[in-house]
This record gives structure tokens, C-alpha cells and sequence, in this order.
């Protein structure tokens, strides 16, 4: 068994790699880079601009990935440490010196429009940046991860202790993040802030935002409360205060020292409605369940009536169900929960936080994998009818009924167990038209928005995300059923 876990985590670790670099290189080499700009609403304000547009196009360049970019003041600055003499002005002496620099390393001089001020980029080669992306994802935190040096005395360390704000934690000094572990009354209950993933800033769209945070963080309005803050003061804020960060000490505003005793000031808020990821997987879970729930008791009653019209109906209504496009699947069960049931046909008429919301696209989602799940059971079954095993069942007399819940559908749980982490997962992964037509804000409807948008980093990683757990279920699904059917050896070769 170890040796099968072994090689099927490093064949899945392979895949993910694969298809994540493929999309990386697709996406930055065959779409322009302009295009990012296509619907960014400040592009269009500084067309009138032309030196803050430039600055402003190589600064988002700069974030995506695509180039290294210095600034004037950067530039000069850098330079001036060896040429005492530099200046920004933009003359021909100026020019020389920072022309033999950008030759001498690499970069490619330019100048803005109007102002004529000097600015230096360099392309970043594809295999560059695929290696800075994987070698930046995993961000591990430590006690010097802060380097500020405006706070030279800063104590280094780690230490398990009851915190007046959140209770017993693993506090950090000169970490990123104030709490590495803590505990609260919110799923998983243990939480941790010690390793986090990179996948980069998301632009144009959510700009500027950590990629991670648009995906699995909160949405909708802020969810303000009452909070006493570590110096004692009380007030009314959607803070969340497990997420305090560091905050260099010139930076700290008089507000930030007036709430917090330390420089851990920086903290993400609480929302009122869950994230993209959590809406997803609230709808997939039970939309799997529905599907399961109504598909194998209709596949088994199917089988035991095969030939006669129990079998037959069904046959006809799975039929109708795959013959009908999803699209006007999914629009004909909204109009009957709308108009029949009152059911909201639109996910934001009631919000994430009322239970109407998720009815209908939940119980549609679940409807359109019913049919595959009942044809797939049905067969295995009728299949199943002529084993020796049902015949010996037979000869001992038993009754149908009790050799199809005895033995036959024991049987049928095998391949049943081992499809249904895949389910799971293609429920999140796999609702892009139910969430589009219901406009719910979930992780479906996320991959297509961003093509649309030219927002690449959240292309790529929604592409790494569904990989990682589309071929995570794969192995989910081989250990379920090892874990149903004791006689099923992972180890052995050929199994």
C-alpha cells in the first residue's frame, strides 16, 4: 500500500505540474499581454495621461509576470550609488550613464511621453517565470520572515501562550502573521497561518488582491460587530482579528496605534456571505447526496423490474433527461421552482445568507448528474443478476428483494464508493452554467469570467486548483474502495 501511495503522489504531483505549466505557457505566450487592459475602467482614465498610463501599464506588467520594471525614481536611485553625479533630468549626459548601465545589465532604456523621464524594463523569459511561480507558491512563515528596519529591537520567536484577544495560540514575533495556530468555534476548529499559498495578484479584476483571498475569502458586505482591540478599546468593526499581520513601524497610522499594542495592525475583514470555493462546496456536497439519494434506488428498482414497466419508464425518463440540452434542462426546472414553488430563480434576490438561494441551482445540479449515476448502477446490476453468487442466494431462498439489498447492491457499493469523491469534486468544479444562469458567485462560473476578463493569474490558478483536486479524488476514490471491500489489494501489481 505504501508503495502504491508513493507512486500514485508523485504521478498526481506530475499531472498537476503538467497541466498547470501547460496552461502557463498557452496563456502567456499566445494571448497579447494588451489584452489585460481591455476592460480596465482606469486604463481607459489615463489615456488623456500619457505618463502615468505608461507607468501605470508597466507596473501591471510588473505584477503579471511578464516584465521587471524600474520606475524613475527607482532607476536613478539605483544608478546614483555609483554615479554620484546622476540626475533625473532627462540630458544627454544623464542619458549616456543610464544607457551604459541598462546595456551592461540587461535592462531597455526608455522615456515617458511627455515629462521625458527615464524608466528601464526587461522582459522575463517564459521558463523564468514558471520557475519564480512554483518557486513562490508555498510561502512558509518563520520569526524573521519581517525585515524592518525602522524596528531594529524586534524580538524573534514562537511561543504557545493564552492571548487576551483570541485565547490559547501559537504566537509569533518577527513573523508575517501575529497567530501561526489558533483555535476557535469555526470549521476545521484548528486554524493555521504558518504556510500559505502564492498564486500570485489577481488583475484586472479584484486588482490588486491576492489570488487566494478572491478565491476562499468571504464576500458581500462587511459583517461589522462589537470588538475590544488588544489596547482595550471597544468599537464597531468587520475586523477579523485572527489575521493580524505586520505592519513596519513608519507605516503605522495614529488609528492603528490607538487599537493595537504591537505592530501586528494589519488584519482582513469578515464578510457577511462565504467565499467563492465555500458557496461551491456547499451546492456540490449536497448535490451529489440528491444524486445518489435518487439514483440508486430508482437503479436498483430498475434492475429487479428489468424488461417490465417499472424498468421501462425509467428507461424513457433517463432518456428524455440526457437528451435534453443542459442549458434547457437547467431553464425549464427553474421556471417550475420559480413559478410553482416560489423559489427565487436569481441567487442574489435573497443572498448567500437564506436557504432559498441555494434550492434550486442545488437541486438542478444534482438532477443533471442523475441519469448517468442510475444508467451506470442499472447496468451493473442487471450484470450482476447472473453471478453465481445470486444464483447459489437463489437456491438457499432468498427472495429477490432481499438478494438485490444483500448481495447484489453489496457488491455495487464498490464502484459507487469509488465515484463518488470524483462526483464531489465535478459537482464544484463542473457547475459553470448553473452558476452563470443563477448568477450564484461561486467557484463554477470563476474559470469562464476570468478567460473573459483576461485576468491570466486567476486563470492559472483555477486551472491548478480543479487539477490538484480533480486528480486528489482520483486517489480519494481508489482508497474508498479498498476501504469497502477488504479483498481489493492496492499493492498488488495490475490491480
Amino acid at each position: 500500500m505504501k508503495r502504491y501511495l508513493s507512486f500514485r503522489i508523485l504521478r498526481s504531483i506530475l499531472s498537476i505540474f503538467l497541466v498547470t505549466t501547460i496552461t502557463y505557457g498557452v496563456i502567456y505566450t499566445l494571448v497579447p499581454r494588451r489584452n489585460v487592459f481591455k476592460d480596465d475602467i482606469n486604463y481607459g482614465k489615463l489615456k488623456g495621461k500619457p505618463d502615468e498610463l505608461a507607468n501605470y501599464e508597466n507596473t501591471a506588467f510588473s505584477k503579471m509576470g511578464y516584465i521587471e520594471y524600474l520606475s524613475s525614481k527607482e532607476l536613478i536611485d539605483t544608478v546614483s550609488q555609483d554615479h554620484e553625479g546622476l540626475t533625473g533630468e532627462p540630458t544627454a549626459e544623464n542619458k549616456a550613464i543610464l544607457q551604459e548601465w541598462a546595456d551592461t545589465n540587461g535592462w531597455e532604456l526608455h522615456q515617458l511621453p511627455i515629462s521625458k523621464a527615464f524608466y528601464t524594463t526587461k522582459d522575463i523569459p517564459l521558463p523564468t517565470r514558471v520557475f519564480r511561480f512554483y518557486a513562490n507558491m508555498i510561502q512558509i512563515d518563520h520569526p524573521w520572515k519581517v525585515n524592518d528596519p525602522s524596528n531594529p529591537d524586534l524580538e524573534r520567536s514562537l511561543r504557545f501562550e493564552k492571548d487576551e484577544t483570541v485565547g490559547w495560540a501559537l504566537v509569533g514575533s518577527g513573523t508575517q502573521f501575529k497567530y501561526q495556530v489558533y483555535f476557535n468555534k469555526q470549521f476545521p476548529y484548528i486554524h493555521q497561518n504558518i504556510v500559505h499559498l502564492n498564486l500570485g495578484v489577481s488583475y484586472p479584476t479584484f486588482a490588486g488582491q491576492d489570488v487566494m483571498k478572491v478565491i476562499t475569502g468571504g464576500q458581500g458586505k462587511t459583517d461589522s460587530r462589537e470588538l475590544t482591540f488588544p489596547t482595550g478599546v471597544t468599537a464597531k468593526s468587520a475586523a477579523n482579528l485572527y489575521s493580524r499581520q505586520y505592519q513596519a513601524t513608519e507605516k503605522l497610522s495614529s488609528q492603528e496605534k490607538k487599537l493595537f499594542n504591537d505592530n501586528y495592525a494589519i488584519t482582513d475583514n469578515i464578510y457577511q456571505d462565504p467565499s467563492m470555493i465555500g458557496i461551491s462546496f456547499r451546492m456540490g456536497v449536497i448535490a451529489v447526496l440528491l444524486a445518489y439519494g435518487i439514483g440508486i434506488p430508482f437503479a436498483m428498482l430498475m434492475a429487479r423490474y428489468k424488461g417490465r414497466f417499472p424498468d421501462k419508464l425509467g428507461i424513457g425518463l433517463v432518456t428524455v433527461l440526457i437528451s435534453v440540452p443542459s442549458l434547457a434542462f437547467i431553464y425549464f426546472f427553474r421556471f417550475l421552482g420559480s413559478n410553482w414553488f416560489g423559489l427565487p430563480d436569481s441567487f442574489p434576490t435573497f443572498g448567500a445568507g437564506d436557504i432559498r438561494s441555494y434550492v434550486l441551482p442545488t437541486v438542478i445540479l444534482g438532477l443533471l448528474s442523475v441519469s448517468n449515476i442510475i444508467i451506470w448502477i442499472r447496468r451493473y446490476m442487471i450484470d450482476q443478476q447472473s453471478a453465481d453468487y445470486v444464483k447459489f442466494a437463489k437456491a438457499k431462498g432468498l427472495n429477490t428483494r432481499e438478494i438485490a439489498r444483500k448481495h447484489i447492491f453489496k457488491n455495487a457499493a464498490i464502484p459507487i464508493a469509488n465515484q463518488i469523491p470524483m462526483s464531489i469534486i465535478g459537482a464544484i468544479t463542473g457547475a459553470t452554467i448553473t452558476e452563470t444562469v443563477f448568477a450564484a458567485p461561486g467557484m463554477g462560473k470563476m474559470l469562464p469570467d476570468a478567460i473573459m476578463a483576461n485576468n491570466n493569474p486567476i486563470v492559472i490558478a483555477v486551472v491548478f486548483i480543479f487539477t490538484t483536486v480533480a486528480v486528489t479524488s482520483v486517489l480519494l476514490g481508489d482508497l474508498t474502495m479498498a476501504m469497502v471491500d477488504p479483498r481489493i489489494n492496492l499493492a498488488e501489481r495490475g490491480e
